[in-house]
């Protein structure tokens, strides 16, 4: 599976992590104080899927797969899928 990388947050005007933040707290019952994205990637689907390695704390990372809908679906984006207990070094891969 073929994927874009880059480093950083994905760039203006779309940046889903302040969308996605209430909705992976809420799945883990846990709130995060540290919440910036280090590196990410994406895959063009029927919208845009994107892989985001998140860190959470000084040694932690998460690591998110957030879902843009196409501009015509006026659909909110949803953190799809995410792993947890990641650290720095971890690749950032399709899951």
């Amino acid at each position: 599976m073929a994927l874009a990388r880059r480093r950083g947050a994905p760039g203006s005007p779309f940046c889903p992590l302040p969308k996605v933040k209430p909705q992976l707290e809420e799945q883990e019952n846990k709130k995060y104080a540290t919440f910036k994205a280090v590196e990410f990637r994406s895959q063009v689907v029927a919208g845009m899927n994107y892989f985001i390695k998140v860190q959470v704390d000084d040694d932690e990372f998460v690591h998110l797969r957030v879902f843009r809908s196409l501009p015509h679906e006026n659909k909110p984006v949803a953190l799809s899928s995410y792993q947890t207990n990641k650290a720095r070094h971890d690749e950032l891969a399709y899951f």
